[in-house]
């Protein structure tokens, strides 16, 4: 997570306004994402397309000479393990003037969107997503209902699997067909999202309200982080007396609901569902940012310059060094995001090296006795994100915002 932020930060977004483009679905064509990745491939490319046409409208140039850029994340997961496939799109926030030979030579900053402009974008792309899925008979329309039917054949597991997944209940064992058990509390707060940049309409919903100036390169890797996030939270997971697994939630939901609970088994299960498909990217780069584009390096960072230290001139600073590798070392992620320097000496400032690795409990406490430390881990506090007083990202269950104070929660779930 903290490697994949520090490298779109450091190498892929250019130094521009950033904002955010948030994509949910409504859950049949969630499973269609999940089971058909070329299907989940067009329907990016049709909300890169939809959303890059609306930044050339707003600067009033064509699309011969003109050309968006932006990262797609897609996320897999909700916030009770359950499968959600939807699209986090960090947009530069404008639009690139090409040459006649493509090259990029003017930028043209964009204004803030509005409500009514999320809502066009939106339309759009629910018309073009439902037109092709319909021209390629991937889904079959319910006219009883007005929803959609996926076949999924008895031989696909895998399918059957997300399908329940997505729909909050269980495939396999005793809870086959039902949902899963959870725990309520009484509730003192709606977390949907009404206001704001958000559009919603059959099911779907776009939310752009998340942007970063081109100075906030801080805040900009605090939202990478955000959506490259990891599926399961451990500090959540846990376990009672009978051996069933315990789930808690961020936050409560509306009606309540703070945790769920499984049984070993059951998790398995969810788990299995969020498993992306074979040689399926989760990571996708669009327009100027892309690999193909010739005159990339014109718009993405440039590489820090290797400067000489020391008086002999083939002396190389060694952390110059690891900036331009694609792998961070664990010390400075752990420099960068919690502002621990474990190469640093405390007293005299001098440089450490790792010496012995003790891995023996007994003898770890020996040590941590005999200099007068606690032999015994502090408890563990759930993670923080941003302060308060910044805008807030997507819920993980209405995908709508962003918010990682916890204190609420944990009165409630008290």
């Amino acid at each position: 997570m903290a490697e994949t932020a520090a490298h779109l930060v450091d190498h892929v977004l250019p130094y521009k306004n950033i904002r955010q483009w948030v994509l949910t679905f409504p859950v049949p064509i969630r499973l269609c994402l999940a089971v058909r990745p070329k299907v989940m491939a067009r329907a990016l490319e049709i909300s890169h397309l939809v959303t890059s046409q609306y930044y050339r409208k707003k600067a009033g140039l064509e699309a011969k000479n003109a050309k968006s850029g932006a990262v797609t994340l897609i996320q897999r997961f909700g916030g009770s393990l359950n499968l959600n496939i939807h699209f986090h799109q960090l947009f530069v926030d404008g639009c690139y003037e090409l040459s006649n030979k493509n090259e990029p030579i003017d930028f043209w900053v964009a204004s803030p969107p509005t409500v009514k402009e999320i809502e066009e974008v939106l339309t759009k792309i629910i018309q073009k997503i439902t037109k092709y899925l319909e021209r390629q008979k991937i889904i079959i329309k319910d006219d009883n209902d007005g929803g959609f039917q996926i076949p999924i054949p008895d031989e696909d597991t895998l399918s059957k699997l997300q399908a329940t997944s997505v729909t909050y209940r269980f495939a396999t064992g005793k809870s086959k067909g039902k949902k899963a058990i959870v725990l309520k509390s009484v509730t003192d707060n709606d977390h949907t999202v009404t206001k704001g940049l958000v559009a919603k309409n059959s099911g779907f919903s776009l939310h752009a309200g998340v942007a970063t100036k081109a100075h906030e390169r801080d805040r900009l890797e605090k939202i990478c982080r955000y959506i490259a996030r990891p599926a399961v939270s451990e500090e959540r997971l846990s376990t009672d007396d009978y051996g069933n697994v315990i789930y808690r939630f961020k936050k409560p939901w509306d009606d309540g609901t703070t945790a769920l609970k499984l049984t070993p088994m059951e998790l398995m299960e969810r788990l299995v569902a969020l498993v992306p498909r074979p040689r399926v990217h989760l990571t996708r780069y669009h327009g100027v940012l892309g690999p193909h584009y010739k005159h990339r390096k014109q718009i993405v960072p440039k590489p820090p310059e290797l400067k000489v230290v020391g008086q002999e001139q083939d002396i190389i600073d060694p952390k110059q060094l690891e900036l331009k590798k694609k792998n961070i070392p664990w010390a400075r992620l752990l420099a960068r995001v919690f502002n621990i320097d474990v190469e640093t000496c405390i007293k005299c400032g001098g440089n450490m090296k790792i010496i012995a690795a003790i891995e023996d409990p007994k003898v770890i406490r020996k040590i941590l006795e005999h200099m007068g430390l606690a032999t015994k881990p502090p408890p563990l506090h759930p993670a923080r994100g941003p302060p308060k007083q910044q805008h807030h990202f997507e819920d993980d269950f209405a995908q709508q915002h962003f918010d990682m104070n916890f204190d609420n929660f944990n009165q409630s779930a008290d």
